[in-house]
């Protein structure tokens, strides 16, 4: 429609729901045949099709997202009142849809200008981390990062800066636990990531989780851009303060003298990440995304689809994808984890809908997978990490992680992220250094209502202006810009240092 007014889109010819792409009154028209709604429908919420008989699959995207509790008519609201996940069992063969191994770009070349740090390493960005061993010297290390203000920074016009990296764990976990590997695995990998051209690493001396303990446990070896600091040999904060600043000034000249250099697109790790998503998440910019995502494979780089409890009753599209058998059935061994650590703990996967994505309109965890594996394109799965893991695969990989955004991010920097693209529907605002993140608005109300926050308007694709494939043109332009230097508006905003957040697993003794 052109006039303006609230109509509803059938995303799939399969679909016997439709999506509201504006609020719709009672007994308004919905734009499709002559059906009338049966009641106010919300913006992007669904409204039936057809008649629906109690414990009739419902579907969207062409998938089933759960069953009807309850009759439901031809322009009734179909959401938590009458629609329950229900027992949804999709087949699929692993590999069934993979296309063919993706070894290296092909088509025209794209580049960005990035800090080379190795053959297989470039960064977007040059910080140096002040990264906490254990809660306890979270603060020192902040304080450390504080004490080289501007002042000193204005002598070194190429470091981006220096950034002070904490958080709740390192002590009272059992060693050799998971739940301690996992956290040792997430700063050592931070230790390593491209985007941090120097690192102090600063332990209190008697957690757990030692600054020595680390890094044997990590292969991390100090030097040059490598140094640690412990607060109770040192002599206690203020002497730890004072020759955290004096290490990073010694480390300051070489980071400095850092070049931007142009480099092939293949060198970009790109995490992928919904938070805040709506209905149109699924709609707009999820596939847009996908499509940009494509684009990247295509020229050699990495793209990283994470938290799998919102993969969760899509896992079968990304099954069909696998490269091998192998990837298969180590993505499957993943959901089955997660299946039985949510039952050990009284819960269950389709908890994770949140409040925000359920007044947005998604009613289950399987209408929410299914948006979000639209972020992951159409290339082959390649590989499957554990959380934290170093990806080494090119193309479309996987990490298992939490839905929970911090987290998963946290993961996939871990992993080698030196990208970020975060897409919302209801506007999470939030950042990551040492990793610029762009924000991808689903819809054209929030990228308005949160113009400072927001980098991307995928709203124009509802809007009519711009095609899914136009739109992932647009993100692909804007992350090779950004890898190359343009800030996002979360780094104008100052985001970054507080959403370091490692998955804590296990006892806390």
């Amino acid at each position: 429609m052109t006039d303006g007014r609230a109509y509803c889109i059938v995303l799939n010819p399969q679909d016997n729901v439709a999506v509201a792409v504006g609020t719709l009154p009672d007994d308004a028209s919905i734009g499709i045949g002559n059906i009338r709604t049966r009641g106010p429908i919300p913006a992007g919420h669904k409204v039936a099709l057809a008649p629906l008989y109690s414990g009739a699959a419902v579907i969207k995207y062409g998938q089933v997202i759960g069953q009807a509790s309850g009759a439901i008519q031809p322009g009734e609201h179909v959401h938590v009142d009458n629609l329950k996940m229900g027992t949804v069992i999709a087949h699929a063969d692993p590999g069934q849809d993979a296309g063919p191994r993706q070894s290296q770009a092909v088509g025209d070349q794209s580049f960005f200008d990035g800090f080379v740090r190795s053959e297989s390493r470039v960064g977007t960005r040059n910080y140096i981390g002040v990264l906490a061993t254990v809660s306890c010297s979270s603060s020192v290390a902040r304080f450390i990062a504080d004490a080289v203000g501007d002042h000193v920074l204005a002598d070194y016009p190429r470091v981006d800066g220096v950034v002070a990296l904490g958080h709740g764990g390192g002590c009272c976990m059992a060693p050799g636990s998971e739940g301690l590997e996992l956290l040792q695995r997430t700063i050592a990998g931070y230790a390593r990531n491209p985007n941090f051209g120097g690192i102090l690493l600063v332990g209190l001396g008697c957690e757990v989780n030692r600054v020595d303990d680390l890094m044997t446990a990590t292969d991390l070896a100090s030097g040059a851009t490598l140094k640690t600091l412990v607060i109770q040999e040192a002599g206690g904060t203020r002497r730890t303060v004072d020759r955290g600043v004096a290490a990073i000034r010694e480390m300051l000249p070489q980071i400095n003298a850092a070049r931007r250099t142009r480099v092939a697109a293949q060198h970009l790790v790109v995490g992928l990440e919904c938070g805040g998503s709506d209905a149109y998440s699924g709609i707009t910019a999820n596939p847009a995304l996908g499509a940009a995502v494509d684009m990247l494979v295509q020229q050699g780089a990495t793209a990283i689809l994470s938290e799998t409890p919102e993969i969760y009753g899509a896992e079968h599209l990304l099954l069909r994808r696998a490269a091998s058998a192998e990837v298969g059935q180590q993505l499957m061994a993943r959901i089955r984890w997660w299946e039985t650590y949510t039952k050990r703990h009284g819960a269950q996967l389709n908890n994770n809908p949140t409040p925000g994505n359920k007044a947005g309109g998604i009613t289950t965890i399987l209408e929410k997978s299914m948006g979000a594996v639209a972020k992951a394109g159409t290339t082959r799965l390649n590989a499957v990490y554990g959380y934290a893991q170093n990806v080494r695969a090119r193309g479309l990989v996987f990490m298992d992680t939490p839905g929970y955004d911090v987290v998963s991010i946290t993961g996939m920097i871990a992993g080698g992220a030196n990208l970020v693209c975060f897409t919302t529907g209801r506007g999470t605002v939030c950042g990551f250094r040492p990793v610029p993140t762009l924000k991808l608005a689903s819809n054209s109300t929030v990228y308005a209502h949160l113009s400072e926050d927001m980098d991307i308007n995928c709203g124009r694709i509802l809007d009519g202006e711009f095609s899914v494939a136009e739109m992932g043109a647009e993100i692909f332009k804007a992350i090779l810009d950004t890898a190359s230097g343009r800030p996002t508006r979360s780094e104008a905003l100052g985001f970054g240092s507080d959403e370091f957040v490692p998955w804590h697993i296990g006892a806390v003794l």
